[in-house]
């Protein structure tokens, strides 16, 4: 009897360490658990504030893009108004002889050394 008596004996305490060892085990999944849930959740607010700051880079991006055509379309590149600028003071500098031109009081006003002159001026000014 003793001998069953001492097997008992071993076997609760088996059994302790056993239910010992599970409840430890338990409280660690528990541990795991949690851990991946906060970690879940610290994942899924950075990619929202991902998402957020993206989708805030794009209306950026946007907003830039109308810009850059705005000014496309409005502004022309200085050697394009230089040249303009040129142009229209040359118009402004002959109207008066074409206009005594056309009336019959002058004789044609385009000269080969005058045009010489103009398209020299034309060519050193948009070069610089």
């Amino acid at each position: 009897m003793t001998s069953l008596f001492a097997q008992d004996i071993r076997l609760s305490k088996r059994h302790e360490e056993i239910v010992s060892q599970r409840l430890k085990l338990l409280q660690q999944m528990e541990s795991k658990s949690e851990d991946q849930n906060k970690e879940k959740a610290s994942h899924i607010r950075t990619a929202e504030a991902a998402s957020k700051r993206n989708l805030s880079l794009l209306e950026d991006i946007e907003a830039a893009e109308k810009s850059l055509q705005t000014r496309i379309h409005l502004v022309p590149p200085p050697e394009v108004v230089s040249l303009e600028t040129l142009y229209w003071a040359s118009v402004e500098e002959y109207i008066p002889k074409w206009e005594q031109f056309l009336s019959g009081r002058a004789p044609y006003p385009m000269g080969a050394g005058n045009q010489k002159e103009v398209e020299n001026t034309i060519r050193n000014k948009a070069h610089q």
